[in-house]
């Protein structure tokens, strides 16, 4: 594997930052030393391969796009740049190939405006690429509605191994937030969620996408899992369609370890509990024009992370990071794609998130 590290533009803490003269080694070591990130992402990068259509096709069926575009995707990704948007010092571990794709969302990345004057940014140090593997692709239809289907291919995110952790160790020790989902492979995320337990490090777990018969550990390293309608079901065995089966499922799984569960409703926002405060709490979004939802459950996590690191003590910060969250993603499925869709914080409005 070639670590982008050793390229020539500054590793950093300020993904705004042209292609400058390599850093020298000692920099990087000093980097290291003093360097405390806010959130620390482990997982995937994926080339989005978007077709915009009137509607999704039936089985066998062939209909007209009306529209193709390339984007930047990947669940782990999508969750460190809509953090990093937002303000919060972010770094990436992750793995992509050496084909064009992998080239094309490197230079993404370093060249991403996180916005003028920003003093957040992307760490890329340990963004890898390898020959072995293609980048991961995710083919993603988008209907007049908004509505999408997704087909992921997960390429290179398939060969983030335990062993790759290895140089990432001292993001995740110094991390304020480490953040993980399902799009690499499970025993990677779960040593990831073992190191943030060990290493007394906040966690979100997000269990995308979803698995039958995820392992146990899953939870009980946890220390947030943030889970859609979906993928809870799946957690818990039975449909959560209901406010009533929203509560049963909640209660099911703090059982099973995480300190605080949040089930995302989509545009009706989400819902969560706490072990110390088991007693299901609502929070409602306001009804936008929906474009597309591809990115918004990423978007919810990342600025989930970001508002609970900025503020992170007691139970109405959790709701008041909840709420936020649920905004910045409400925001988000007005525009099309996803990390294009994140706005940075610098243009938003002042008094977006009152």
């Amino acid at each position: 594997m070639i670590s982008i590290a050793n390229a020539p533009w500054e590793v950093g803490f300020l993904s705004h930052l042209r292609p400058t003269s390599s850093p020298t080694s000692e920099y990087l070591a000093r980097s290291r030393l003093e360097k405390m990130w806010d959130i620390v992402v482990v997982g995937s990068m994926m080339m989005d391969l978007v077709s915009t259509v009137e509607r999704l096709p039936k089985v066998g069926e062939t209909i007209h796009g009306i529209s193709f575009e390339h984007n930047y995707g990947g669940k782990g990704a999508n969750q460190c740049v809509a953090a990093a948007s937002l303000g919060a010092t972010t770094a990436m571990v992750g793995l992509v190939g050496e084909d064009s794709y992998g080239k094309k969302y490197l230079r993404h990345l370093r060249e991403l405006e996180i916005g003028e004057g920003s003093t957040s940014g992307i760490d890329l140090e340990q963004v890898f690429q390898t020959s072995k593997a293609m980048t991961g692709i995710a083919s993603i239809w988008v209907d007049g509605q908004g509505n999408n289907s997704i087909i992921i291919t997960a390429g290179a995110n398939s060969d983030l191994k335990v062993s790759d952790l290895k140089g990432a160790d001292h993001l995740l020790k110094k991390a304020k937030m480490i953040v993980c989902q399902l799009e690499i492979p499970i025993e990677t995320t779960l040593e990831v969620l073992r190191r943030a337990k060990e290493y007394g490090c906040r966690s979100i777990f997000n269990p995308a996408p979803a698995v039958k018969d995820l392992p146990a550990e899953f939870l009980s390293y946890s220390d947030i899992l943030c889970a859609n309608e979906t993928e809870a079901e799946l957690l818990c065995g039975f449909p959560v369609d209901t406010d009533d089966a929203c509560q049963r499922a909640l209660a099911f799984l703090l059982e099973r370890g995480p300190n605080t569960a949040i089930i995302t409703l989509g545009e009706r926002g989400a819902v969560f509990a706490t072990k110390d405060s088991p007693k299901t709490q609502f929070v409602t979004v306001d009804q936008v024009k929906v474009v597309d939802t591809t990115g918004a459950g990423d978007a919810f996590v990342g600025a989930l992370a970001h508002f609970l690191v900025a503020d992170p003590e007691g139970e109405g910060k959790l709701r008041e990071a909840v709420r936020k969250a649920c905004k910045y993603a409400s925001l988000t499925v007005q525009f099309p794609g996803s990390q294009k869709s994140f706005p940075a914080i610098e243009n938003m409005m002042a008094d977006f998130f009152d």
